[in-house]
């Protein structure tokens, strides 16, 4: 017996498109507050792998990880919003743990495929940006 619910191939992608934003974005936004809470309780310690400054790494990396992820999560400018998170990614893969086993930067390594998938399907039907 075939079922109705997943029978459209167009929903199925669509639902998986959901899915994955809100997995790829909702687990990001965790790293992203543990680094905004910092900086709210005055702790302003980050690394600086690119040699911008330190302050200015974190508060990037905040960008990124809270904000961008937030607006993934709703599927508002999606394509943009997965820029800042594609290059954090990057840095966090090829520089912050260049040196580390594949083991370390594995968690980098698999969110940047889930960001460099959405970058190339776009959010799905079931978001903001397909209702504008």
């Amino acid at each position: 017996m075939k079922s109705t619910l997943f029978n459209s191939k167009a929903f199925s992608i669509d639902a998986g498109l959901l899915l994955l934003r809100l997995l790829a974005g909702g687990t990001m936004l965790s790293h992203g507050w543990a680094k905004l809470q910092n900086v709210m309780a005055g702790n302003l310690q980050f690394g600086d792998p690119i040699g911008i400054g330190t302050e200015t790494s974190l508060y990037l990396a905040i960008f990124a990880e809270f904000l961008c992820a937030l607006l993934l999560v709703l599927g508002f400018l999606t394509r943009i919003v997965l820029v800042p998170l594609m290059i954090t990614m990057l840095v966090a893969l090829l520089i912050v743990h260049a040196p580390d086993p594949f083991n370390v930067k594995e968690l980098a390594f698999i969110y940047l495929g889930m960001f460099v998938v959405l970058f190339l399907t776009g959010p799905g039907k079931f978001s903001i940006d397909n209702k504008l």
